[in-house]
């Protein structure tokens, strides 16, 4: 085995660990008020598919990116923002990895054949939509080609290398004010693309229970602008 196959296989091994520590990480997220819809995301990591961002301090994890997307601002839940594939879970789909992968599928174009389920994580209160949603942790096997399927929904298909995720200068905390409250979380500033809300949590939580995360300073705060 190559030592970039070690390596691939230790941070496969980390993210399933991840999972098994992460039972508890629910805590932060406001919770839904009645009854809600079942929602299911994919939180995919693979090889990262240009040159290694392997540092000193990254033997493992500088080797990965997780795949996003940015959904259409013209969308009446979450308009604009960065999130994983996913979406409500519908009549057809088995269960949580189905929704996953079919929403997945839909909006990026991957063929789910060539991911390997990890894990599915405990499900997380998503009030603003009046959701609970189950994060789907999986590991790109064999990637394929994503693009932005219908515009309509999804303007963008990026993958961000979890390096830079990690790099503590990107990192801030989000601040965001309705009916007289304001919300405070993890934040990420990806070359002037933000991502916050549920999906910077899911990462924030996932990269701590992997033990992956470098101080950042909590102290810096930044206004959303919706």
């Amino acid at each position: 085995m190559t030592a970039d196959a070690e390596t691939l296989r230790g941070a496969r091994a980390e993210l399933i660990a991840a999972a098994r520590r992460s039972s508890g990480w629910a805590a932060p997220f406001p919770p839904v008020v009645g009854s809600a819809h079942e929602a299911s995301v994919l939180v995919l990591f693979g090889k990262l598919d240009s040159i290694p961002a392997r540092t000193d301090e990254l033997t493992v994890a500088g080797d990965l990116d997780v795949l996003l997307q940015r959904r259409a601002a013209t969308l009446s839940s979450h308009p604009g923002q960065v999130s994983f594939p996913g979406g409500r879970r519908e009549e057809q789909d088995a269960d949580a990895v189905a929704t996953a992968l079919r929403e997945a599928q839909e909006e990026t174009g991957l063929d789910p054949a060539g991911v390997e389920v990890l894990a599915t994580l405990s499900e997380l209160p998503l009030a603003a939509s009046n959701h609970r949603v189950t994060p789907v942790l999986g590991w790109w096997r064999s990637p394929s080609r994503v693009v932005a399927v219908d515009h309509a929904e999804t303007v963008e298909v990026f993958r961000v290398p979890v390096a830079q995720l990690l790099d503590p200068s990107i990192r801030f905390t989000s601040t965001i004010t309705r009916m007289g409250r304001t919300w405070k979380g993890p934040a990420f500033d990806v070359d002037g693309t933000i991502v916050w809300g549920f999906t910077a949590m899911v990462l924030d939580g996932l990269f701590d229970a992997a033990g992956w995360t470098r101080p950042w300073d909590r102290s810096v705060e930044r206004p959303i602008e919706l």
